[in-house]
């Protein structure tokens, strides 16, 4: 009787150590699977490793801008993403006010940095001199590229489109921007774009 109760005792220790083994191993392929890094993707469209903003680990597009050659335009300023950006004029003003609240960053989402961050980086083709950062009543620190605001095109899905180019809407006209920082003048459309929403964005 007294061998049995041994031989019990060990069988139940030899599964409790098991369990615990079982349970080690899941929480280690747990961490190994998880990362505290991020995608972020080069001015060339590409993934890299590299600094992500957002609680959804989505690249800033906003840390880097170089110059691609993009059909119809020339040589234009893309973005970190490879997007081209463009600038909004109206009635010859420069940066017309483009705010969450009025709608136009629906459309035209602007190019924010992310916190700590104090400015982007110039990429290839860029006058680096050019390149700088203002910080908006938002609270926000945003990319200029010769005094103008940069923003992005909904209706641009990838890199290397220009739809967005010479689009006029309720907010004014919007242009593709040269590495001289100019607004390219090329061609001019109309676009529908309005829409509404809440929040900050640039407001002047």
């Amino acid at each position: 009787m007294t061998r049995l109760v041994a031989n019990r005792a060990k069988t139940t220790k030899r599964m409790a150590v098991g369990a615990g083994l079982g349970l080690a191993a899941v929480v280690v392929a747990a961490c190994g699977s998880s990362s505290s890094g991020g995608t972020a993707v080069t001015s060339g469209g590409q993934p890299t490793s590299g600094t992500t903003s957002g609680s959804g680990g989505a690249a800033s597009p906003a840390t880097a801008f170089s110059v691609a050659s993009v059909s119809g335009l020339g040589n234009v300023l893309v973005d970190g993403r490879g997007r081209t950006v463009y600038v909004l004029t109206k009635n010859g003003s420069k940066n017309a006010t483009c705010t969450d609240g009025n709608g136009c960053t629906a459309i035209w989402p602007d190019l924010s940095l992310p916190d700590g961050v104090p400015k982007a980086s110039a990429g290839n083709g860029l006058n680096a001199s050019m390149l700088k950062s203002k910080k908006e009543s938002d609270g926000e620190t945003y990319a200029t590229y010769n005094g103008w605001l940069l923003y992005e095109y909904s209706g641009d899905t990838a890199a290397g489109q220009g739809h967005g180019e010479g689009a006029k809407d309720q907010w004014g006209t919007w242009y593709a921007i040269t590495p001289a920082g100019a607004p390219v003048t090329a061609k001019t459309t109309t676009a529908s774009t309005s829409s509404s929403s809440s929040g900050g964005g640039y407001g002047y």
